[in-house]
């Protein structure tokens, strides 16, 4: 048995290929990041193909602080390749890959030989984003697993059907939702596993008929990085005003504007409340226009860092109007920080929030309830000590190294099927 033990734990041969990595700063890349580095702690090769940044996109990005390939080349065992990409159609500060005439992912896994290939995103990469206007094309990873007997993954990150019918609207994703299951049953299909980090997507996803789908927490938080002490950070330390706040990209899918339809309603119950809006997208120039109608709303642009560490451990309150996450890191962070949310109610966020423990649950789209749900933390200073306590309790099993560990043990179970020896 020991020799079995000793033999399944022997340094595997991992490729990842990755739809955004850093300097495109998402959910998306950060657990990339982590999930890079913890594999080359363990002694594990790692063949990183991720998308390049070039002078197509805006060149603010290449400033962005987020630890990305220099932290991680210093291993000896870690490789990479930047695959050609172009600004997607709509959103030019996210990348879309060029098609396989531009190059070739199965080309590159020979010359690596990997064990199990690891696709993160692969939506992204095939083209759903743009709706088959770029992308790859075909399934990536999914021609080499085939012709080598490679165990394929993909990692389920972008809830696309709720971004479908945020987009388009009810009455035309009542007209495409009969072919979505026939749709995702087969893109599903062209991989060996499709892990979900929440188990009400997984369910959901499964209604729609995907395939070899099963729950893995390979989405985790950094505990030790955001904390409660990160209050020494406090980027305003004079300001004693009950502070809301939101992290996350500027877009239309991330309700940002209705934080601030609900924020005269807030406003007229806790008299000098104020809310911080930290991010950056399209919608910018809205954003800002709006929040002019009212005092005590700042919109903070990006933040990195010790500064955004030290906004969500000072902020009262944590909120994300958006009805399309799907295990929101910047949910985790807040929860980490020590720090209550209050969300809508959407696929995965009741994994993430307790009601009355360490946050609440707001009807979608719903201004009103949203901020009836803040008020109640706000006007109560005991429930609200009470939940800044449970908060970083509630998200501890989420930590990054209790979440690789188990990601690690799965891909080993797998390779080991897959005969490796």
């Amino acid at each position: 048995m020991n020799s079995v033990n000793t033999m399944s734990k022997q340094p595997m041969r991992i490729a990842i290929i990755t739809s955004l990595y850093a300097p495109f700063l998402t959910g998306v890349s950060i657990g990339v990041h982590h999930r890079v580095h913890w594999l080359l702690k363990q002694g594990h090769s790692v063949f990183l193909i991720h998308p390049e940044f070039n002078n197509k996109y805006p060149q603010k990005l290449s400033k962005r602080s987020m630890p990305g390939l220099e932290e991680v080349k210093s291993f000896p065992n870690f490789s990479h390749y930047a695959f050609p990409t172009q600004p997607l159609i709509f959103y030019k500060s996210l990348p879309q890959a060029l098609s396989y005439r531009c190059w070739s992912d199965t080309e590159l896994l020979k010359q690596f030989k990997p064990d199990v290939v690891v696709i993160e995103e692969a939506a992204q990469l095939r083209g759903f984003y743009s709706l088959y206007l770029q992308g790859y094309g075909r399934p990536i990873g999914a021609e080499y697993g085939k012709l080598t007997g490679t165990p394929t993954v993909s990692l389920f990150h972008t809830d696309i059907v709720a971004y479908i019918k945020y987009y388009l609207g009810d009455k035309f994703f009542n007209l495409v939702r009969p072919i979505l299951p026939i749709t995702i049953k087969k893109f599903s299909e062209a991989y060996d596993y499709n892990f979900f980090s929440s188990r009400e997507q997984l369910a959901r996803y499964q209604e729609f008929k995907s395939q070899r789908s099963e729950y893995v927490p390979y989405q985790g938080v950094d505990c030790q990085k955001f904390q409660p002490a990160n209050i020494a950070h406090d980027p305003i330390p004079d300001d004693k005003r009950p502070t809301l706040l939101f992290v996350g990209r500027i877009t239309a899918e991330k309700n940002v504007t209705q934080l601030i339809e609900a924020f005269p309603y807030i406003a007229a119950k806790i008299p000098d409340v104020h809310l911080v809006i930290i991010g950056s997208g399209p919608l910018d120039e809205e954003v800002r226009t709006l929040a002019q109608k009212y005092d005590g709303i700042t919109i903070w642009g990006e933040s990195y860092g010790a500064e955004l560490q030290g906004w969500y451990a000072r902020a009262d309150v944590f909120v994300n109007p958006s009805t399309t996450e799907n295990f929101c890191t910047s949910n985790n962070e807040a929860l980490a920080s020590g720090t209550p949310i209050v969300l809508a109610k959407a696929p995965s966020t009741s994994e993430q929030v307790t009601p009355g423990v360490n946050g609440f649950l707001a009807e979608a789209d719903d201004p009103v309830d949203f901020a009836n749900k803040v008020i109640t933390i706000l006007s109560n200073p005991e429930l609200k000590a009470q939940m800044k306590q449970q908060a970083r309790e509630s998200i501890l099993q989420f930590d990054w190294p209790a979440c690789m560990q188990k990601f690690e043990d799965k891909l080993y179970q797998i390779v080991r099927r897959g005969g490796f020896t």
